[in-house]
């Protein structure tokens, strides 16, 4: 009986002992589970702490890591859209100068232009057209464009005429004069500003048939030819040295006749019979200019004159004097230009001056 006592007893006391021992164990390690730097075999022996006694046999406490970090919490947050901003004031105090808001203008119509009707040009007299007339020296001559020539008339794209050909003119017509490319007569009721309203040309005189124009013969390469011999004698309209030749003259330009060099004002007479058929200065690149009509459809031209002597529809004799030599040919020196042409066809084909001169 007394043995089982004893027994009980130690029981309970080893039960205690234990429940002592349970209650005094830690929850985690003292020390590190992980291995860790300068500890273990082969690692560099660690420093003592300065100040502390270094032995052979002093143990190197280990190095103490840090616990990883515990990860951030993460929350939601509830936002939202910020309130607008209020008119006409700021974070300062200041007012706002906030930009008015663009509205674009409408689009404005714009009508279509609105077709007009051609001006209508009333017909006038007619004229009818003389040996070495052209379309352009018809409308040069009356001031009319030549389009309006061309329109009344129906002469087609090119402007052709005939000789012989009578051609509407406008009846605001106004005739300027002979022309050298028109040198008919005055057609009735055409207004002469010298004169008001032109009388009607004479009648041609009884009995005699109106001479007929002159066959028309092919004109030659370059609008150039040479005299039929005895159709006219021609002279020298004033004597001196040729200082530019007929022919090309170099960057598409050509001379139709010959320059003559002379002293300024030395005279310039008429190369043969004949009617002056044009006086005056109107000409591109010719300055004061004559021009004789001559019998056989010659014609002779004086340009680049220092004065002039003679009159529209005068006749003059071969020998006379008709102007003098001028300045203006650009030649260097006083100079005249002098062309001889004659009529093929219609057209006036420039002839060089030197093959019906005599030598």
């Amino acid at each position: 009986m007394a043995l089982g006592v004893w027994i009980r007893a130690g029981v309970i006391a080893l039960a205690g002992l234990a429940a002592t021992a349970c209650a005094s164990y830690p929850d985690a390690p003292r020390y590190s589970t992980r291995p860790m730097p300068g500890v273990g075999a082969g690692a560099p022996p660690v420093a003592p702490p300065y100040g502390a006694p270094t032995t052979a046999n002093t143990p190197v406490p280990p190095v103490y890591e840090a616990p990883p970090p515990t990860a951030a919490p993460v929350e939601r947050i509830d936002g939202g859209a910020l309130p607008p901003p209020v008119s006409g004031s700021s974070t300062s105090g200041g007012a706002i100068n906030t930009p008015p808001a663009y509205n674009p203008p409408p689009p404005t119509y714009v009508p279509p232009p609105v077709a007009t009707a051609p001006t209508t040009v009333s017909a006038g007299a007619a004229y009818e057209i003389q040996p070495g007339d052209t379309i352009s020296g018809v409308g040069r001559r009356f001031q009319t464009p030549v389009q309006i020539l061309i329109d009344l008339n129906g002469l087609g794209p090119r402007g052709a005429i005939t000789v012989g050909q009578s051609i509407i003119l406008p009846d605001s017509a106004v005739d300027t004069g002979p022309d050298p490319y028109a040198t008919g007569p005055t057609p009735r009721g055409v207004l002469v500003p010298e004169n008001g309203i032109a009388p009607p040309p004479p009648p041609p005189p009884s009995g005699n048939p109106a001479t007929p124009p002159p066959p028309r013969q092919p004109a030659s390469s370059g609008q150039t030819g040479t005299a039929a011999p005895g159709s006219v004698s021609l002279q020298w309209p004033v004597r001196g040295d040729i200082v530019r030749r007929f022919g090309p003259v170099g960057l598409g330009e050509r001379n139709n006749g010959i320059n003559i060099g002379a002293p300024a004002g030395t005279a310039v007479v008429a190369a043969a019979d004949g009617v002056v058929g044009y006086v005056g200065d109107d000409l591109p690149g010719q300055g004061l200019t004559v021009l004789i009509t001559h019998r056989g459809g010659w014609r002779t031209v004086y340009g680049h004159l220092g004065s002039a002597t003679v009159d529209d529809n005068q006749t003059v004799r071969a020998g006379q004097q008709i102007g003098t030599v001028g300045l203006t040919a650009g030649d260097g020196r006083p100079s005249m230009h002098f062309e001889t042409r004659r009529m093929q066809g219609d057209e006036p084909v420039a002839i060089d001056p030197v093959t019906v001169l005599p030598r």
